[in-house]
């Protein structure tokens, strides 16, 4: 199997404005990888960071419910408290009682002693405090928001951990002398009570870029403590930024090579950040301004009509069965009409390869997370098993998405779990039947026969001697079936000149009578 490079992709961005909210899409090479919806009115995103107030304390599940302004109280774990809970509740106080114009440096707020890993959650929040907390995960189905007390602010180089002075460097960066010097340049810089994650995207970078990207993040904390200031729970402190900026910051690379926008405004707005964060990519973004939607211009309505069914097509002829229950997620490879060999082991590969890949596209796309489970056509070798799991991790490493693969199973089964951090993506990808409505019924011949008849009936009641009724195919076959045919009986029944025409463009069901002009009759 060959080896994706990833790094080489063409990636464009397009973005879609309407009065609903937001529509972003990435696509990798043409074909749509991610679907990002952002509602106009939307709350409650990841990142978020909110004054809670501690409703009520679960010693069973060691966890606390949390009323942050959700309908549902959100849900916070002792796992996410964070080592640096009691100082967080700490400053959280402190930061409340304390006029913005008296606050003190963060560098000189004492940090608390760390919380014992099992502990138990009435030992941290058993006073029902008012606490800072992130976003962890958005509200799903029926449940609340899921919370941590681990705030991390993200920038495009680093994210910064407050209460630590760890500096950690992502382990993508597999160079030891990089290592090294990105691990002095941020000890250099730092100030004290930061912990300073260094990103994959700071390789190579200077130590002036690093600076200006940790200084943003640090006004972003001053904001956080100066929004506390007299602030009553539940209450917003900070918005993470638009899923547009979001998405440039952790995307934003040398193979982006286009981002077209329909909105003037968040055009600007797009071009400003860009030029902010990386001055030689802001002639990729262009405004589009033609007649119609630039989702259809750019094929990506057509990509969300093919991508989103329950059956997926694949160029081999093959296809999946997406379903879903309450537990988890079940894919079906079926397999094609296009034969590479005369080899059914070889066939069954090829055709498990294409669908891997496919699947892991529909992963990003759908953004499904929890357990999958993929049925793949059986195969014998295991060699061949063994290249369609490798195949399958290659595919997934570019899923941002924390996920694990697992080999096949004995009964040819393949496990999945993939990290869900908001709903899954569900788009409707079926229109109601113009003949049936939606309901799966339609009127029986004798009805439809009869009504037409009465209509008939009526216009020769209203002196109209000459008629044409256009219809259906089907429904002309219909009428016009035999000698002695139900249209011929009409035209003696009512002594009337009746010509039937078909048009393909109606539905089944559909009729309509013209005059002798050839003018539409309401009727």
């Amino acid at each position: 199997m060959s080896q994706i490079d990833y790094s080489s992709l063409n990636k464009e961005l397009v973005i879609h404005t309407s009065a609903q909210g937001v529509e972003i899409a990435l696509l990798e090479d043409r074909k749509l990888v991610e679907l990002h919806q952002e509602k106009a009115d939307a709350s409650f995103a990841v990142g978020d960071l909110y004054l809670g107030k501690v409703k009520k304390l679960i010693p069973g599940l060691n966890a606390a419910f949390v009323d942050v302004g959700f309908e549902k109280d959100a849900f916070l774990h002792y796992t996410d408290l964070s080592p640096y809970a009691k100082s967080l509740l700490k400053f959280t106080q402190i930061s409340i009682n304390t006029p913005v114009q008296s606050q003190q440096e963060f560098s000189s707020f004492n940090v608390e002693p760390e919380i014992v890993k099992t502990g138990k959650i009435n030992e941290v929040l058993g006073q029902k405090p008012n606490v800072l907390v992130q976003i962890l995960k958005e509200p799903i189905a029926a449940k609340g928001p899921r919370l941590s007390c681990e705030i991390s602010l993200p920038g495009r180089f680093v994210v910064i951990t407050p209460f630590n002075d760890i500096i950690a460097i992502s382990r993508k960066i597999h160079s030891g002398e990089e290592r090294k010097r990105l691990q002095k340049i941020i000890e250099a810089i730092k100030p004290k009570n930061f912990g300073v994650i260094v990103r994959t995207a700071a390789e190579g970078k200077n130590t002036a870029e690093l600076h200006e990207d940790l200084n943003m993040l640090f006004d972003k904390w001053k904001a956080i403590q100066q929004n506390l200031s007299a602030a009553v729970a539940p209450q917003k402190i900070l918005s993470e930024q638009t899923k547009t900026t979001s998405i440039l910051r952790d995307l934003l690379n040398a193979d982006f090579n286009k981002i077209v926008v329909d909105d003037k405004q968040l055009f600007a707005e797009t071009k400003a950040y860009i030029q902010k964060i990386s001055p030689e990519k802001a002639n990729i973004v262009s405004y589009y301004n033609g007649s119609g939607s630039v989702f259809d211009h750019t094929g990506v309505t057509k990509q969300v009509k093919g991508g989103f069914g329950k059956t997926v097509n694949l160029p081999s002829g093959a296809y999946l069965i997406i379903e879903h229950t309450e537990a988890l997620h079940v894919i079906d490879v079926n397999s094609g009409y296009k034969s590479v060999s005369n080899n059914q082991e070889e066939n069954a590969l090829q055709t498990n390869l294409e669908a891997a890949e496919e699947i892991a596209r529909q992963l990003r796309l759908r953004d499904i997370g929890g357990i999958i489970v993929v049925d793949f056509i059986d195969m014998k070798l295991p060699e061949n098993k063994k290249k369609l799991h490798e195949a399958m991790e290659q595919y997934m490493k570019h899923d941002r998405a924390k996920h694990a693969v697992l080999a096949i199973s004995k009964f040819g089964l393949m496990q999945l779990t993939r990290q869900r951090m908001k709903p899954e993506m569900n788009i409707n990808t079926q229109e109601q039947c113009p003949s049936c409505q939606g309901t799966g019924k339609i009127s029986s011949t004798l009805v439809l026969e009869d009504e037409i008849e009465k209509n008939i009936s009526y216009l020769h009641e209203q002196k109209h001697r000459s008629l044409k009724v256009m219809v259906h195919p089907i429904l002309y076959a219909y009428l016009t079936k035999g000698f002695i045919s139900i249209k011929r009986k009409w035209s003696w029944r009512y002594k009337i000149k009746l010509a039937l025409m078909e048009d393909t463009t109606y539905h089944l069901t559909e009729f309509h009578f013209f005059d002798a002009d050839g003018e539409e009759i309401r009727l």
